[in-house]
């Protein structure tokens, strides 16, 4: 199968200091490529970097076999990128359905209705859609940030830390509803994560970061547990 998304070699400077350097991988439709590495090494700003928040020094950016390096952020998002990132970022003041009808910016306004599968999958949304985003839990705030990121219909989800200070239970029912996208939806997803047991049950393909260069590129039931655990522990 053809890749939706393909980085290859991408270089990222800040200043003087390089952040990214080289870094290739590629997300399928229908699979879950995981990023995998400890804080700091760079696992968000290849997020933005290919979401178009960070502009790069070099190297290439395609989805669907068309480069979107020279597109801003709003464009990629149009072209089908959607983007839930590390903190999950929802409106606080804006209602449930109010934080999800923002996912409608990159549609055709015959399009601007949330599909009814994303109650499916984060039942807990349909019963709050009148609540202010701010009163939810952090678990809460994460299925509706990645519920948002769903209603622009993306051909690939990049989820940032979607487990990062969330209660166990919640984790298992993000978890789930990745697992039903990657078989029923058809969409690429890349997952970026610190926790390897979530990464591994979810995982087709891994790439491991440190220092801003990918150190494993592979199949995730090919992972050595001692080698990964080397480059994820501080």
């Amino acid at each position: 199968m053809n890749a939706m998304l393909e980085v290859a070699g991408l270089d990222l400077h800040y200043g003087a200091a390089q952040a990214l350097k080289g870094v290739s991988l590629t997300a399928e439709p229908g699979k879950v490529t995981c990023v995998l590495g400890r804080n700091g090494v760079g696992k968000t700003t290849l997020a933005q970097a290919i979401v178009g928040l960070q502009a790069i020094s070099g190297g290439e950016v395609t989805l669907g076999g068309k480069s979107v390096v020279r597109l801003p952020a709003h464009e990629r998002a149009r072209a089908g990128i959607g983007y839930v990132p590390q903190g999950r970022e929802i409106f606080s003041q804006l209602t449930v359905r109010e934080n999800l009808e923002t996912g409608f910016a990159p549609l055709k306004r015959a399009d601007r209705v949330v599909p009814s599968d994303i109650f499916d999958l984060f039942p807990v949304l349909r019963e709050m859609l009148g609540r202010r985003g701010g009163d939810l839990s952090g678990g809460q705030q994460q299925q509706l940030a990645i519920a948002r990121a769903l209603v622009a219909r993306p051909k690939l989800l990049i989820l940032d830390e979607p487990t990062e200070g969330i209660q166990p239970s919640i984790i298992k029912a993000i978890g789930e509803a990745i697992a039903y996208l990657k078989t029923n939806a058809g969409i690429a997803i890349l997952l970026i994560e610190q926790y390897l047991d979530f990464a591994r049950e979810l995982a087709d393909t891994v790439a491991i970061l440190d220092r801003g260069e990918v150190v494993f590129s592979g199949i995730a039931k090919d992972l050595d547990d001692h080698a990964v655990r080397r480059h994820l522990v501080v």
